[in-house]
């Protein structure tokens, strides 16, 4: 194996012509310059240059191993260029996975900020529910995932975001209900609106009632926030969604809480990513944003 060095002493040479030059290109001695390329010429056992009063040029021998050390020293260059860009933001890519509600009323504005921030950096969002989200992560089609905690998964490294309060809402056409405190068994008299199984708030929902020795079963079961929210203001049922994503709504009366005689836990919002794995550089400095 002959020392990469070598390579780039014996490149600068032929590009330039000159020894004197190639030294000064590399910011070495003349001296070193022909030592090197004289090992070279050792190690291959031919001569690569011709030496004359004006500077050198190649042998045939030494424009073969140009015409391939030449495409070697471009992609090289273009390798470092790269890095550099990538090191700056100035190019790359940030992949991350989450629910529909999560990105709309959570991480767009992180989103928006870190494209006025870094615009050459191409966004790609995955959506999917929590266990969808873990399987893009260990398939390494996002670079970080943002869902809904616990995550119990000796492969996946959690950092915890915000905390989010979810509760039951109706419209107008149940308002003999505000300002009441139901019990859990009077609510399930009322149609009831949730997410789709597989989704981590539908199942602490499920656990909550479960501990209370009830069985929640919806009338109705979407896919989006937003069809939870148009449902149970069209009155087709008691939706249970994230406060946080219906501000809107709960100012202008168009949605109201349900009161019930239990604490409502909160949740945890966090970001996963993999564990002893090197996250991009694009992907770090979406994190301490967030943070």
């Amino acid at each position: 194996m002959i020392n990469y060095e070598l390579y780039k002493v014996f490149y600068w040479a032929a590009k330039t012509g000159s020894l004197s030059k190639a030294a000064k290109s590399l910011y070495i001695t003349q001296p070193s310059v022909s030592h090197a390329i004289k090992q070279l010429e050792e190690s291959f056992g031919i001569t690569l240059f011709y030496r004359n009063s004006k500077g050198v040029t190649l042998t045939p021998e030494g424009i073969t191993l140009y015409s391939y050390i030449e495409k070697s020293q471009i992609l090289i260059s273009l390798a470092e260029e790269k890095m550099a860009s990538l090191k700056n933001l100035d190019s790359g890519e940030l992949r991350i996975g989450g629910s529909d509600s999560l990105f709309k009323h959570y991480i767009l504005p992180y989103l928006e900020s870190y494209h006025q921030k870094h615009p050459s950096i191409k966004l790609h969002l995955n959506h999917g529910t929590t266990p969808e989200t873990i399987a893009f992560l260990k398939e390494g089609k996002i670079d970080l995932g943002v869902v809904r905690l616990p995550i119990v998964d000796s492969q996946i490294e959690v950092m915890k975001g915000i905390q989010l309060q979810d509760c039951f809402v109706a419209g107008p056409l149940y308002s003999e209900l505000k300002g009441k405190i139901l019990s859990l068994d009077l609510l399930l008299q009322y149609p009831i609106i949730l997410f789709s199984r597989n989704s981590r708030v539908r199942m602490a929902i499920t656990e909550l009632f479960h501990s209370y020795g009830y069985e929640i079963k919806p009338e109705i079961e979407v896919g989006s926030v937003d069809l939870l929210i148009e449902l149970a203001r069209k009155g087709l049922g008691i939706s249970y969604v994230t406060k946080e994503f219906i501000t809107k709504e709960l100012e202008d009366g168009s949605l109201f809480e349900i009161q019930l005689d239990i604490k409502m836990p909160p949740s945890q919002v966090g970001f996963m990513i993999m564990r002893n794995m090197p996250l991009s550089n694009a992907a770090s400095k979406f994190i301490e944003l967030v943070k």
